[in-house]
């Protein structure tokens, strides 16, 4: 297949650490990965691919070493993986990007891809009602956050880490609820700015949403329950599921709901 033929795809949001079935999620995902090789272009990792991740100077999590590999796999054949933190695994050193080969990003940024101009996000802290939020963001992300953590022994810090994301991720506001803000406060914006995707994780229901021009929004969902992602390929964006049996099936794109319509620019 030509570069030209190839697509790119989006994932987000497996929490690999958590869960009773933790392992059938990794298998699930690896085998989802390994076949990516000659079929993807690019691979954009949104965010909470791990519940809790944090490098110290000398170890990291133990637990994701076949994940880690199939993504080193993908960037030996060819394929770029970009990866941005989320509100679970924003501790990010430079393990990914010279172990891994990752390229990684702590912030949305702006990408295009096929002829479309595309905005990505995590999308935990959208909205002023986040404001609180954002601050402690701001706090847990900063220098001296990072020296005091790895002041604290690996056996102590990650378990304890990884209670305190179990709790976090239980907390989260569901997807109707939070659409509307999204709409106000993401994409409304994005697309006045120009961009005519905006893609996200975080929310872990998926939904695709295109406005009257053909603009696509889109929640990726999980690799907790849903095991979906987001497909690019000629120009259009499809939301699939990975199937038990390595197919997948498409979850058709909804048109905006009137009361959430994001204002033309």
């Amino acid at each position: 297949m030509t570069e030209q033929a190839k697509a790119v795809f989006f994932v987000s949001d497996a929490h690999l650490g958590s869960g009773p079935d933790h392992d059938l999620r990794v298998r699930t995902l690896v085998a989802f990965l390994h076949g990516l090789s000659d079929r993807a272009s690019h691979l954009y990792v949104l965010g909470d691919l791990f519940d809790f991740w944090f490098e110290y100077r000398h170890a990291i999590p133990k637990g994701h070493f076949r994940v880690l590999r199939a993504l080193a796999d993908l960037v030996d054949a060819g394929v770029q993986v970009a990866y941005l933190g989320g509100n679970h695994d924003f501790w990010c050193g430079s393990h990914l990007s010279s172990e891994v080969g990752l390229e990684v990003h702590q912030k949305p940024f702006q990408t295009r891809h096929q002829g479309r101009r595309i905005f990505l996000a995590h999308g935990d802290g959208v909205g002023p009602g986040d404001t609180g939020y954002r601050l402690l963001k701001a706090v847990l992300r900063s220098r001296l956050s990072v020296f005091l953590y790895r002041t604290l022994h690996p056996d102590f810090g990650i378990p304890f880490a990884y209670r305190v994301s179990r709790i976090s991720r239980n907390h989260t506001a569901g997807r109707e609820v939070l659409l509307a803000r999204m709409s106000r406060h993401l994409v409304a914006p994005r697309y006045a700015a120009g961009d005519d995707a905006v893609l996200i994780g975080h929310i872990h229901d998926p939904i695709h949403l295109q406005d009257a021009r053909e603009r696509d929004f889109l929640i990726l969902g999980d690799w907790l329950k849903n095991f979906t992602y987001v497909r690019l390929q000629g120009g259009t964006f499809s939301l699939e599921r990975y199937l038990p049996d390595a197919t997948c099936e498409s979850i058709p794109a909804r048109s905006w709901p009137e009361p959430l319509a994001p204002s033309a620019p």
